[in-house]
């Protein structure tokens, strides 16, 4: 679960950096839903492994986390258009 939480959280930076360009901000709508089920992932992998093993799922919670975050503050900033 870590490891598919990590790739999740990376593939959703990715996409969260392409989102940040003026015109594209609508492609947030669509990627705080995806980073969710990612940080959702992230934390079943953290309820259900050894806590000296769930490194990288604690990590690809935090990415995706953040790239809610982010996509929040995006929208709000543009209206969800821009």
């Amino acid at each position: 679960m870590g490891l598919i939480s990590l790739l999740w959280g990376i593939v959703a930076m990715a996409w969260m950096v392409i989102a940040l360009i003026p015109l594209i901000g609508w492609a947030n709508w669509l990627l705080i839903p995806f980073a969710a089920i990612g940080a959702v992932i992230g934390a079943i992998g953290v309820m259900f492994t050894r806590s000296e093993h769930n490194g990288r799922a604690k990590t690809g919670l935090l990415l995706n986390g953040i790239v809610i975050v982010v996509g929040i503050v995006r929208l709000s900033m543009g209206g969800g258009v821009l």
